[in-house]
């Protein structure tokens, strides 16, 4: 056996792709799924990977498209009825009678440096949780994994590109409202 032979993935690479896919499907038996349709479709194209990039780049690119591939096919699932109805409200006292922010933005410090904190991670991830299933795929989507917002408008079941953009930015009121909460306003 080979270092990075097929028989090794599983124990070298099954947590990377699990806890990737987990993050961005939350749910522990479609991450297990997508783990194994990706070791399946690495191991099936095996022969074609030049080496170009390590194998567990290359097994996670296999993973992002199966995730892509997972809500295209799930996306008749995903409806307007999922989505949380308290967004409006989380926007309501983010602003004043003028409609500027009522917290300054500066605030945050540039909050991708914080990323590679490992206390901050868990914070995120927790935030990221607490979102409703169809924002947190549309979080990931198009600001994660920068998929085109035509194909994340029919992924998810968009009937418009500024449907998307509203909610995108609700999604990410919810969560600044989650990270204010349990992250910078604890320092």
């Amino acid at each position: 056996m080979t270092q990075h032979s097929p028989e090794t993935w599983l124990n070298e690479y099954g947590d990377l792709l699990y806890r990737y896919a987990l993050l961005r499907v939350r749910s522990e038996t479609t991450a297990e799924d997508l783990v194994q349709e990706t070791l399946l479709a690495g191991l099936q194209s095996w022969s074609k990977f030049t080496g170009k990039s390590s194998v567990s780049t290359w097994l996670v690119g296999i993973l992002k498209h199966k995730i892509i591939d997972f809500f295209r096919k799930h996306r008749h699932e995903i409806n307007q009825s999922q989505m949380d109805e308290s967004a409006d409200d989380a926007l309501a006292y983010q602003f004043d009678a003028e409609g500027n922010w009522q917290v300054d933005l500066v605030e945050w410090n540039m909050p991708d440096t914080q990323l590679d904190h490992q206390q901050f991670s868990k914070v995120f991830k927790l935030c990221i949780s607490r979102l409703p299933q169809r924002m947190a795929d549309l979080l990931f989507l198009c600001s994660i994994e920068n998929v085109p917002m035509v194909e994340c408008c029919e992924l998810l079941g968009f009937e418009s590109d500024n449907q998307l953009w509203v909610t995108l930015s609700r999604t990410r009121v919810k969560l600044r409202q989650c990270l204010n909460t349990h992250w910078f306003e604890q320092g």
